[in-house]
């Protein structure tokens, strides 16, 4: 197997779904054998996991699209680490990443797309410099082609999750927050933004019919952490970021995922592994993953009322949340991290060789 010298470069200064994909990304790439390098702003969460991870990464500021200073320093590290693949993970990565490969023949460009909105300008963004677009579910390809991108240059590789360890213990919610032992524990994960349907969380609750409002507990995770709290009538607790993620998922008995638009969503693909069931909008690429009353409830856009009634049927019957979250650990193993990066690498193949593994 040829051994590749990959450059990623992400914008991002805040630790999201998309730089969790490229450490993991990059993790399974070096364990693959090959050799990435991580390009990411200064003091940006994605570097000092990366430098934790054993992973080779750099500092490069990132002020803008069209950052020519970032775009000069790109290319001079192209040129110094031979890199066979450049891979932007972001619209700011990309930008730089096409600059900065202005007059150079090689080495191929991957671009990745993680939003289902149909990309503007595309054929002034989206240029012929682009080798592949990589995205991450069906809905954004879709969304590609309807902006006018050649559907024969975009492949489908969907984000992953590592999988959960066997030793996992559940964080005991109940005890740290003094809750009943029969309340059902409803979690929302992730940016606590209007885009991941924060706001619609107090209709949701509102509207719960009383004993299941008894039952229920809100619990976030992300954001700012404003400890107790009550949304819609509903008692709560803000716990804010939390890095030991996956544990306190597994200790939650419900994923709510509100999202106005989702590109895959990974968190709802955590919840899933730890067979902790979601009820969330049928919007982007939530469809690819959740498979409606067998692995999950899934909801039409929008719909306030339907995300309740769902809501409610997982906070009353315990032995539909059981058969759920049996089915949803299953389905997550379809999502895995060692998948996502085989299907990339297949990817990098491609566009190098003109073939797999060569």
């Amino acid at each position: 197997m040829k051994r590749l010298r990959v450059l990623h470069i992400d914008s991002g200064r805040k630790w999201r779904g998309g730089q969790r994909q490229v450490l993991l990304l990059a993790a399974g790439l070096m364990r693959r054998g090959h050799e990435p390098l991580i390009i990411a702003p200064p003091d940006s969460p994605l570097l000092r996991r990366a430098a934790l991870a054993g992973l080779d990464a750099e500092p490069t500021p990132m002020q803008a699209d069209l950052d020519l200073r970032a775009a000069r320093s790109v290319r001079k590290r192209i040129r110094e680490f031979n890199a066979d693949i450049v891979h932007a993970h972001d619209a700011r990565s990309h930008a730089i990443a096409r600059v900065s490969l202005i007059g150079h023949k090689g080495p191929p460009l991957v671009v990745t797309r993680r939003v289902p909105f149909v990309p503007k300008a595309a054929r002034l963004k989206y240029g012929n410099r682009v080798s592949r677009f990589v995205a991450v579910s069906n809905a954004v390809k879709n969304a590609m082609i309807e902006g006018g991108i050649d559907p024969q240059r975009i492949i489908v590789v969907h984000s992953g999750v590592e999988n959960p360890p066997p030793a996992l213990v559940p964080r005991r919610w109940r005890d740290e927050l003094g809750w009943p032992a029969d309340s059902v524990i409803c979690g929302v994960v992730g940016a606590m933004t209007a885009e991941k349907g924060i706001t619609s969380l107090a209709a949701i609750a509102a509207h719960l019919e009383p004993a299941a409002r008894e039952r229920a507990r809100i619990l976030l995770l992300g954001g700012n952490r404003d400890g107790r709290i009550e949304i819609g009538g509903v008692a709560g607790f803000s716990a804010g970021f939390v890095e030991d993620i996956i544990p306190a998922v597994a200790g939650m008995d419900v994923l709510w995922h509100p999202s106005r638009a989702e590109g895959l969503g990974t968190a709802v693909i955590d919840s899933m592994a730890v067979g902790v069931p979601p009820v969330a909008f049928a919007v982007g690429g939530i469809g690819e993953v959740v498979e409606h009353e067998v692995s999950g409830l899934l909801v039409p856009p929008g719909d306030l009322a339907g995300f309740t009634s769902a809501a409610q049927i997982l906070i009353h019957d315990e032995a539909t949340r059981a058969r759920l979250a049996a089915a949803a650990r299953v389905r997550a193993l379809m999502f895995s991290a060692d998948a996502m990066t085989r299907d990339t690498e297949s990817v990098y193949y491609q566009l190098v060789f003109g073939g797999e593994n060569r």
